[in-house]
């Protein structure tokens, strides 16, 4: 049964494979690329960089182990992101989020991200219409987060993964169906404030961060098994609190998907690589560091770099900016981010958009919108408490 399942595949494997430079070779294209989408305004604004950022509601996304530094009870968090609407009109993402601080040093957190990719047009090996289709994705995340000293955490997130790209439909004499699966987070944390000895408006925080995300089995669609996104996310942090009044944020992350490179055929046989498709997931993820056929220098473009800066302004006004860079024979993806953030209350409304580098990406007029909801403004009395952004 012929369809329009090229088209629609691609523009769902958006997340690895959006430009179409001649260049780009052995691209890492995992399934269910939804998960690597950042989901809320404030990480998006800052070139998709938050590992190590203040913590925040959306921090089970970014890295579970910000937060048990949350000053704050209880919190609530909601995103929307219209998505590749250069190239259809009804894709989007949603994010629900919500954390609860259980005493000063631990805090639970859970989150939902629900991916409309949009009706699919079914067709006939003869162009015919032949039904409609609604593809979308789905995943639960619940997550634990805990200081094992001052300055240092962990965090473990377990999520649930569901994916229905094309429902039950038959192509070749081949049934699909819907996938599940299961997978984990494992996240770390450092922050350590020094206050200036002269003024205690004044002082600089250092932050890092690690998270080894979507650590779980192969998903299968009825058509054979297909890695998820494990990806291992490094970054850090500098905060400068010039005054009462004004505070600046320098963020840097980096990103190594932690799956096998497609290796080199000639003839329909491997020269240089191994096979993914009978790789299994543990081997995948010690051997994406030196699989590449082209050797160490492939594998350093397989990083991706997140830059961003953010300015806050009596605790109520942010501005942020940032950039995305992806090597050209992987992807190509490379954008500049822009946003606002306010503080009203116990709300805060972040805004973020997206400007591609180059011209005619799919990623054009990408805009994100999220509002943070402090549910108990009592904070949590807790000396060894790093501030947030909003604090």
């Amino acid at each position: 049964m012929k369809r329009k399942l090229v088209a629609a595949l691609a523009s769902i494997a958006l997340v690895n494979n959006l430009t179409s430079q001649a260049q780009v070779v052995r691209a890492l294209n995992p399934s269910v690329p939804f998960l690597m989408i950042s989901p809320d305004s404030r990480g998006a604004a800052l070139g998709d960089a938050g590992v190590a950022s203040s913590p925040d509601a959306n921090s089970i996304y970014w890295n579970t182990a910000k937060l048990t530094f949350l000053d704050k009870n209880i919190g609530a968090t909601v995103s929307y992101t219209p998505w590749l609407r250069d190239l259809v009109g009804d894709m989007g993402l949603m994010n629900v989020g919500m954390f609860k601080k259980i005493d000063k040093n631990s805090s639970f957190g859970a989150s939902m991200t629900y991916f409309d990719q949009g009706e699919i047009q079914f067709t006939t090996n003869t162009g015919q219409a032949n039904g409609t289709f609604k593809s979308r994705d789905l995943s639960f995340t619940a997550g634990y987060s805990r200081k094992i000293g001052r300055d240092f955490s962990t965090g473990l997130n377990i999520k649930y993964i569901h994916s229905n790209l094309i429902g039950n439909q038959v192509i070749n004499g081949v049934s699909s169906k819907p996938a599940n699966n299961v997978a984990g987070d494992l996240s770390f944390f450092y922050t350590n404030e020094k206050p200036s000895a002269k003024n205690k408006d004044r002082g600089t925080r250092y932050s890092a961060g690690a998270v080894i995300s979507n650590i779980g089995g192969k998903i299968n669609y009825g058509r054979g098994a297909f890695y998820i996104p494990t990806n291992l996310k490094l970054g850090g942090a500098i905060n400068f609190k010039l005054d009462a009044h004004n505070q600046f944020n320098f963020l840097l992350d980096a990103n190594k998907l932690l799956i096998p490179t497609p290796p080199l055929w000639s003839n329909g046989v491997i020269v240089k690589g191994k096979n993914p498709e009978t790789t299994g997931v543990i081997s995948g993820i010690f051997g994406s560091f030196s699989d590449a056929p082209d050797g160490f220098t492939e594998e350093i473009r397989e990083v991706t770099l997140s830059t961003g800066v953010e300015y806050w302004y009596n605790n109520f006004f942010a501005l942020r900016g940032g950039y995305f860079m992806e090597s050209n024979t992987k992807g190509g993806r490379k954008y500049v981010t822009t946003g606002l953030g306010f503080k009203i209350s116990n709300y805060n409304l972040d805004l973020a958009y997206l400007v591609p580098t180059s011209q005619g990406s799919p990623l054009s007029n990408t805009w994100r919108i999220s509002l943070i909801f402090d549910l108990d403004a009592k904070k949590v009395s807790n000396p060894t408490e790093v501030p947030t952004e909003n604090q």
